[in-house]
């Protein structure tokens, strides 16, 4: 009778230890798929930027013929791209101060090219050259693609974070360590949220 009792305890044990096992399998297994697919959206965010990067040396040689004597305008962009180049890691960023000092380069690299578009404003034969429309065409639909692509990235973070903080998967992710730690989210550029003034 005992060796009954204690064979059907060992059995449960087995039992118990098969789901727990399953469990933290399936956790894994489900956590390591969402982080990959954080990991591509972001290597698609790296890629519309690097796209952007890769746009504005043709696009400053195109207005530097037009426009010699803007050197500080020039300057301020090749900078700025040069410091974008310095940031991207070709990892998505695991903490908010290394998203915040990426979006702070774009966002420079960004606020550079605005002051070589009001550059391009004083030239109105530089606008009416094929060659700079169709930069402008390019680097116009590619800054579209970066707000598609960050937004894609959120929903991919969005997703992992959920399964990652839903239990017992918050248990299991905290045996992991870094490897499995919330994802950060792409935020609106500061003062975003006030509408322009417009005068004329």
């Amino acid at each position: 009778m005992g060796s009954k009792i204690a064979l059907g305890c060992g059995g449960l044990l087995l039992v118990a230890l098969a789901i727990l096992g399953i469990t933290v399998m399936g956790s894994y297994n489900s956590l390591n798929s969402l982080n990959q697919a954080v990991e591509a959206q972001w290597g698609q965010v790296e890629n519309v930027y690097q796209r952007r990067a890769d746009l504005v040396p043709n696009l400053v040689a195109t207005v530097k013929g037009a426009a010699a004597f803007e050197k500080e305008t020039f300057t301020a962009v090749t900078e700025a791209r040069a410091k974008v180049g310095q940031i991207s890691t070709g990892k998505a960023p695991s903490d908010p101060a290394s998203l915040a000092r990426f979006q702070q380069a774009q966002e420079g690299l960004g606020s550079a090219l605005s002051r070589l578009m009001v550059v391009v404003e004083k030239y109105p034969d530089l606008k009416a050259t094929q060659n700079f429309r169709d930069l402008q065409a390019q680097l116009e639909g590619t800054e579209n693609r970066i707000a598609v692509e960050r937004m894609r990235f959120n929903q991919a973070a969005q997703a992992f974070n959920t399964r990652r903080n839903s239990f017992p998967t918050v248990l299991i992710a905290g045996f992991f360590g870094d490897r499995f730690r919330d994802k950060v989210y792409f935020k609106s550029q500061a003062g975003a949220e006030q509408a322009p003034k417009v005068t004329f």
